[in-house]
């Protein structure tokens, strides 16, 4: 592990501004010092702040660029280091970046691998849900997102009486104890799940925020989302989502919009609704990518090829 100097980049005029290029050139030493020290014969990046003077670097020493980027909208670094290259890899089809090929997010084994129908009645037993109903994952991340608690804890109460059981992750320190309804239909309630595979095995749908490592899990699993974006920042997770919700695998909702009203009206139908489902499982799973690892590998092996195979 090699730690580069962060290079602010001002957006009006700062000190930083000044400072700029004298940042930049010592963080591009620092990359260059790391490629050297290991020999590297491949520089891979996937963007932020370190990425940039590693591109550089690899650059300026004849070392063959990998590019790989997350999200739908691209970030500064990668549209510099897509210059530099040929072997650019998006996770999503409408991101813009130079020669991005869409390959999907490089996802953990356990997903990779996991066949939902086989270890349904496994994951169901071991997180206390029956067999006989259908099972809605809300999950904010492993910080939670209150929106979607407060609505799911005032909702305890109709999902249960309408038969609907629930395994909730609320973010360390957010649990909550779920009261009312009938009690037969099993709320189950955990600040972290740390066996996703279990989870998404066990559930028929999923509501959730819409990072890109979410929608791109949900996809290669084939599972419905209801996703919510974050309300803050670039839109990017509206972006991120766009593609499964237009294949129709999944549903949009604008976060002001999740409450306990939106849960009886949208949520309770469509979890009673095994048809409807299993065409939004199908359509997930269309666009879903569940090798890129594998991919992404080949396209290293590639640039090293092509690049002379250095070392």
């Amino acid at each position: 592990f090699t730690t580069i100097p962060k290079v602010p980049l001002p957006r009006r005029p700062t000190g930083d501004l000044v400072r700029l290029p004298v940042n930049l050139r010592r963080a591009v030493a620092a990359a260059q010092t790391a490629i050297e020290e290991v020999d590297a014969q491949v520089v891979v990046g996937f963007g932020g702040y370190v990425s940039t003077p590693a591109y550089l670097a690899a650059r300026r020493l004849g070392v063959p660029i990998v590019i790989h980027e997350q999200n739908a909208r691209a970030g500064l670094a990668n549209k510099v280091g897509a210059r530099f290259t040929e072997h650019v890899a998006v996770t999503f089809p409408g991101t813009k970046l130079a020669g991005g090929a869409v390959i999907g997010m490089p996802l953990r084994p356990e997903i990779v691998e996991l066949d939902r129908a086989a270890k349904r009645a496994e994951a169901r037993q071991g997180l206390g849900l029956r067999e006989d109903l259908p099972v809605l994952l809300v999950t904010g991340g492993s910080l939670g997102a209150k929106r979607l608690n407060d609505a799911f804890e005032a909702s305890v109460a109709t999902l249960r009486d309408a038969g609907v059981q629930v395994l909730h992750a609320t973010g360390a320190g957010k649990d909550f104890a779920a009261t009312g309804g009938d009690e037969s239909v099993p709320y189950v309630v955990m600040p972290y799940v740390d066996r996703m595979d279990l989870a998404y095995s066990a559930a028929d749908a999923v509501v959730c925020r819409a990072g890109a490592n979410t929608v791109c899990e949900l996809t290669a699993v084939g599972l419905p989302g209801v996703y919510v974006p974050l309300p803050i920042g670039n839109g990017e997770q509206r972006l991120n989502a766009a593609g499964v919700v237009g294949a129709g695998g999944g549903l949009l909702v604008e976060d002001a919009a999740v409450d306990p009203g939106w849960v009886a009206s949208e949520i309770v139908p469509l979890l009673r609704d095994a048809p409807r489902l299993e065409a939004m499982s199908a359509a997930a799973e269309s666009v879903g990518h569940r090798h890129a690892d594998e991919t992404l590998a080949d396209l290293v092996v590639t640039a090293w090829e092509k690049g002379g195979r250095r070392g």
